[in-house]
């Protein structure tokens, strides 16, 4: 008599086999998970490239700028009672906040497309961030700025975002030399190439180091009371008060830059920002 045949054996097989294309399935859509998560990534940092910006995650993107051929693109704007309300609470500032023109710095000391904009660095304004005065193309914002403050056409505020992740103590400098009437020379100094390496390479936001800062700008402030200063601890809240306002104005990177209420996110040539200017004179 011919062996029974196990009738259960196929429901079994089919149902072992449809395990098996669940799991798979899972996996794919796990992987198709992942893989829109690097392309996005990829994407953001592209359009940071494309702006010059520096991510506030801290990590810096490689040198980039608008060119001729792909002209800026000027964000959206927020409403200029945002902007006056943020120059207002900002600690280092120049000129009144009802301004016919208000500009609002976002930067980081230890940003290297802070340094281009600024102007100072010159290993970093190279290649498309040259400067005019060098044969370039590049006009360094915050100097055309820091004119038109000068000559009493506009005002100007400095906050603090972290771009790169070691400029809170050179920000807290700037706090300090703000005190004494010394804000530009400081910023100037920390924007600078030798500025640049101090606090990426050595100080590294350690409070410990407050000394080399002092002596590194001890040609345009007393190193003794800027110690003094930094070791008080008098402006370590102050670094996210600053993040904050900038938070607040929807900046996501170093530099930022508000001409009124047009938004610049990036190290723009000023050449980009004058038809805002000229709008609000």
């Amino acid at each position: 008599m011919p062996a029974k045949k196990n009738s259960s054996q196929p429901a079994s097989d089919a149902s072992f086999n449809q395990s098996n294309k669940n799991v798979i399935n899972y996996m794919m859509v796990g992987v198709l998970v992942v893989a829109a998560f690097v392309i996005g990534s990829l994407y953001q940092k592209v359009k940071y490239l494309e702006k010059g910006v520096t991510s506030v995650t801290g990590t810096a993107q490689t040198q980039g700028q608008q060119t001729a051929d792909q002209p800026a693109q000027v964000e959206p704007t927020v409403s200029i009672d945002s902007v006056r309300a943020a120059f207002s609470k900002s600690v280092i500032k120049f000129g009144n906040a009802k301004s016919k023109l208000v500009f609002i710095e976002i930067a980081d000391p230890s940003c290297p497309f802070c340094g281009i904009a600024s102007g100072k660095n010159k290993e970093l304004n190279t290649d498309r961030f040259k400067l005019v005065e060098d044969g370039g193309t590049y006009v360094a914002p915050v100097v055309e700025m820091k004119k038109l403050v000068d000559s009493g056409k506009a005002a100007f505020a400095y906050l603090y975002t972290n771009g790169h992740g070691n400029g809170e103590m050179g920000t807290k400098a700037m706090y300090c030399a703000h005190e004494k009437g010394k804000f530009w020379a400081v910023h100037d100094l920390l924007m600078s190439s030798g500025g640049y390496k101090l606090l990426n390479d050595t100080v590294r936001n350690d409070k410990t180091k407050s000394g080399d800062i002092a002596q590194f700008l001890s040609s345009v402030i007393d190193a003794d009371e800027m110690k003094k200063c930094l070791d008080s601890g008098k402006y370590d809240n102050r670094i996210q008060e600053d993040t904050t306002i900038a938070t607040g104005l929807g900046v996501s990177g170093t530099p930022g830059f508000f001409v009124n209420s047009t938004k610049y996110s990036g190290a723009y040539s000023f050449k980009d920002m004058e038809s805002s200017v000229k709008a609000a004179l």
